[in-house]
């Protein structure tokens, strides 16, 4: 899951997929900090130097956009490289984005417990995460362990990344809802992610309702639950497969965030283009579960 503040001439920072506990939720975290913006400077955030708390450098190896930095050696005709190297071109060409130049740079560390000491240093205060996206003025940047879910990880906190070189703005629940959506690995984008497609179902039928218009004013990591990031994830994938008229919107939406900061919301354009968009987004998870996934198809 992820949150989000938008800032000015600070950090953001995207945080991905905790560790269980009590107030765990299942997927990653996104938001900026340490900047003037639309959320205000995140109360004790806090940057020191990479050296002091030792971030990975000895290894560096480089895939168009996809610069990574570790403590081991990664082959760079690794599978997990490779896989990222083909993310980047389908994201290019599902959300008909310009492929950029500007490094995303990816801090893997060897184990979870550097990984977590580093965080803990250099962002005191934050909540455990297995992977957070941070950008800043000088640079776009992730930072992970080499753990169990690491393609998961990199391939939703790399999709940030690809987005925030391209995009002027982002909205929280877009961005996240755009992560989740290509973290899922396939030969094509557009995987059903199984337990959100499962609890949409199951909430449906217990009389849940989506809101877009609530999604869209969410502007803050602590703001977001669970349920927020399964309802973000299937936006994207109606706005996306559902039909050619509701894909034609979220594109002009992405080309228009491109240059501007402050877009008319989605919800207003569906509300405007497509009759009753939300009894048809809730047709659309009905039959989530028998989806068979293709870029731009229903």
């Amino acid at each position: 899951m992820s949150s989000y503040q938008t800032l000015a001439n600070s950090p953001s920072v995207s945080r991905q997929a905790e560790t269980p506990g009590p107030h765990a939720w299942s997927r990653r975290t996104f938001l900026v900090a340490c900047m003037g913006g639309v959320g205000g400077t995140l109360a004790g955030c806090h940057l020191t130097s990479k050296k002091e708390v030792g971030l990975p450098a000895r290894h560096s190896l480089r895939a168009d956009q996809l610069v990574v930095l570790s403590d081991f050696k990664l082959p760079s005709k690794h599978p997990l490289i490779e896989d990222l190297v083909k993310l980047r071109t389908q994201v290019s060409k599902v959300l008909q984005l310009p492929l950029k130049t500007e490094d995303v740079v990816v801090y893997l560390f060897s184990d979870e417990l550097a990984y977590h000491q580093y965080i803990q240093t250099a962002h005191p205060g934050l909540p455990s995460r297995r992977a957070y996206f941070i950008a800043t003025p000088k640079e776009l940047a992730v930072y992970t362990y080499w753990g169990d879910r690491i393609q998961e990880d990199l391939r939703h906190e790399y999709t940030h990344g690809l987005l925030h070189a391209c995009l002027q703005s982002v909205p929280l629940w877009f961005d996240e809802g755009l992560a989740e959506y290509f973290e899922v690995a396939g030969e094509k984008p557009g995987g059903i992610q199984p337990d959100y497609a499962h609890r949409l179902t199951r909430g449906i039928q217990n009389g849940w309702r989506p809101d877009l218009e609530r999604l869209e004013k969410l502007e803050k990591t602590e703001q977001m639950q669970r349920a927020d990031y399964r309802e973000a994830w299937a936006w994207v994938h109606f706005l996306n497969h559902s039909s050619p008229e509701t894909r034609q919107i979220m594109l002009d939406y992405l080309r228009e965030l491109q240059s501007n900061t402050n877009p008319e919301p989605l919800s207003k354009r569906l509300d405007r283009e497509i009759p009753a968009f939300e009894d048809r987004f809730l047709s659309y998870l009905a039959g989530l579960n028998t989806f068979r996934h293709g870029v731009g198809s229903s």
